[in-house]
């Protein structure tokens, strides 16, 4: 389970990811359970919540309240500079 400091840390691409790779579990564990195959089911909840964290942070980055943090400063190591070459 990730932490909503972690989140906040992350930049709004880096978030996107995150929800669109969350999106696609929360899909396979969904067929699974359909085939009576779930060996975790409270993976889905998990996943649930997790999903809101990060809306709830890029919503959060919308409206203002709290900025993301920038590119030089992502917890993944993307630079700028990287990006620019």
């Amino acid at each position: 389970m990730i932490k909503l400091q972690q989140l906040r840390e992350m930049t709004r691409e880096e978030l996107r990811q995150k929800k669109n790779d969350l999106l696609d579990e929360q899909f396979n564990l969904n067929m699974r359970r359909s085939l009576k195959a779930l060996d975790n089911p409270l993976r889905l909840r998990q996943i649930k919540r997790e999903i809101a964290r990060v809306n709830t942070v890029l919503r959060e980055d919308e409206m203002g309240i709290r900025k993301l943090a920038d590119r030089t400063k992502s917890i993944l190591g993307n630079a700028k500079k990287e990006q620019e070459n």
